[in-house]
């Protein structure tokens, strides 16, 4: 077996409330010092990221969501935990760029150990820990350990349009002690939709 170790330091990254306050639903809420751990494990290897329990004003704590750029896929392995998977396609203009604010289609799809799930080329996509331990997935996304900071905000993915919009077309949220979706205003439109089976709340 030979074994590369010079990547060991860049392996792990955190990612903070202090980050995360730019997607959460109510930015002032009070969360954990840290949202969810990342162990980047490069080409090679799987990547694994485990979520803290627990909700920030009502929503679930969840990953940032990003896009990938190019023809990029990825396929998500569900290991420990309960969640949600939501996926969302924005709309293109006439030159073939994003439209931040129209959605093409979103989806919503409830994860369990065992699970598996495809994000196609193109598709945003985050999760949800939306059960009362931790959630862990592994996936197959690349990790160029050249990037500045390849684990922590990756090369491959694009967080601007996340940014922007605070979030993705809906939140996920504790409602009555269960999941439900919270519509996130700055949406202009969706086109298309599948909730999962979840209500949406005023």
């Amino acid at each position: 077996m030979n074994i590369d170790f010079k990547n060991v330091s860049k392996h792990y990254a955190p990612r903070t409330h202090e980050k995360m306050q730019e997607v959460l639903m109510n930015p002032q809420g009070v969360g954990p010092e840290i949202h969810y751990y990342m162990i980047r494990g490069g080409k090679n290897q799987k990547n694994i990221t485990i979520w803290e329990p627990g909700t920030i004003s009502g929503e679930y704590i969840k990953t940032y969501g990003h896009y990938h750029l190019g023809q990029l896929d990825e396929t998500y392995w569900i290991t420990f935990g309960q969640g949600i998977a939501v996926l969302q396609k924005l709309a293109l203009d006439e030159k073939g760029e994003m439209i931040p604010d129209v959605v093409e289609e979103f989806k919503v799809i409830k994860v369990k150990p065992g699970d598996s799930i495809y994000m196609p080329p193109g598709y945003g996509h985050l999760f949800a820990n939306v059960g009362e331990t931790y959630f862990v997935t592994a996936d197959n996304s690349p990790v160029n350990f050249g990037d500045v900071d390849p684990s922590g905000m990756p090369g491959h993915a694009d967080y601007e349009p996340v940014k922007k919009m605070q979030g993705f077309a809906y939140y996920v949220v504790e409602h009555e002690g269960k999941p439900a979706l919270k519509k996130n205003l700055k949406y202009k439109e969706i086109k298309k939709e599948d909730l999962g089976g979840l209500s949406v709340i005023v």
